[in-house]
C-alpha cells in the first residue's frame, strides 16, 4: 500500500483527505499530519513507509532545504508543496503555481477580461507560486505584506490603500487570513480601496469558509470573486499525477 500525507502546523480546515478519498485510489491512503516543527522529518517518511507527500502553511519554503532535489519550477519558485519519494530521494515540485494559472479563469470569467496589474496579499509560499504563475501569463504583479522592507519590490498595505488605477485590478490572497476557524477575519478592508470603475478581481486562495470574508466585502464593492477550491483540487490533481495514482 502506498501511503501519502499532507503535513502542516495546523490541518483543521483542510480538505485535502476528503479528496483524495473521493478517488477511491487501490492500495493507497493518506493523512493529515499536523508538525510542530519539520524536526526529523526524513525519518517521519522512512518509518510510516512514505510514498510522496503535500505540504501546506507554514512549511512550503522551510522545507526545501530537507529534500534531495528540486523540480526546477519549484526551484525557481522558491516554494514546494508537494514531494515524490523515490528511492529514498525526497523529490520537490510546486503544483500550486500551474494550479492557479489553470483556474485563474474563473474570476475573469473569460480571456477577454485582460488583467492590468495584480497585487499578492503575502510573500510565503502560496504568494511565490502565485506570482510565478501570472508572470507566465504576463501579468504585471507586486507583492503586499505587512514589513515591505523585509521584501525587496513588495508593498506595504498603506500604500495598496492609496490605489487609484483605471486598469482592470486582481487582488489575490495567498495569506490564510480568514482560514477556518478565523472566520471573522480579512487580510484587507475592500472599502479602503480607491477601487477602478470596472473590472475588478478578487482571487481569495482561502477555500474554508467560502465565501470568506474579504469575498463578501468585495462582492459588495463590485468585484467578481472566487475562492480557492478550484485551486485545491487542481493541485491535488497535479500531485496525484506525479505520484503516479493518475
Amino acid at each position: 500500500m502506498g501511503h501519502y500525507a499532507l503535513i502542516g502546523r495546523s490541518l483543521i480546515h483542510s480538505y485535502s483527505k476528503q479528496l483524495f478519498d473521493s478517488q477511491h485510489f487501490a492500495d493507497a491512503d493518506y493523512r493529515l499530519c499536523s508538525m510542530p516543527s519539520l524536526e526529523g522529518l526524513r525519518e517521519w517518511v522512512r518509518s510510516e513507509d512514505i510514498s510522496g507527500f503535500n505540504v501546506t502553511n507554514p512549511y512550503k519554503q522551510a522545507v526545501m532545504p530537507l529534500l534531495d532535489e528540486l523540480n526546477p519550477d519549484a526551484r525557481a519558485i522558491g516554494a514546494v508543496n508537494c514531494v515524490c519519494v523515490r528511492d529514498g530521494r525526497l523529490v520537490g515540485h510546486n503544483t500550486d503555481a500551474p494550479a492557479f494559472r489553470d483556474t485563474i479563469h474563473a474570476v475573469r470569467q473569460s480571456d477577454n477580461h485582460a488583467i492590468g496589474q495584480a497585487f499578492i496579499l503575502g510573500t510565503g509560499g502560496a504568494a511565490r507560486a502565485v506570482a510565478y504563475a501570472l508572470g507566465q501569463l504576463g501579468v504585471p504583479c507586486a507583492f503586499v505584506s505587512r514589513h515591505p522592507e523585509l521584501h525587496p519590490g513588495a508593498i506595504g498595505y498603506d500604500q495598496l490603500s492609496t490605489l487609484n488605477s483605471q486598469l482592470s485590478i486582481l487582488i489575490v490572497n495567498a495569506t490564510p487570513v480568514g482560514t477556518y476557524p478565523d472566520v471573522d477575519r480579512s487580510p484587507l478592508n475592500i472599502s479602503d480601496l480607491r477601487l477602478p470603475t470596472s473590472d475588478f478581481y478578487v482571487y481569495d486562495l482561502v477555500y474554508n469558509p467560502s465565501p470568506t470574508l474579504l469575498m463578501r466585502q468585495a462582492v459588495a464593492a463590485g468585484a467578481t470573486v472566487c475562492d480557492g477550491m478550484a485551486m485545491l483540487r487542481r493541485q491535488a490533481e497535479l500531485s496525484w499525477q506525479l505520484w503516479g495514482l493518475k
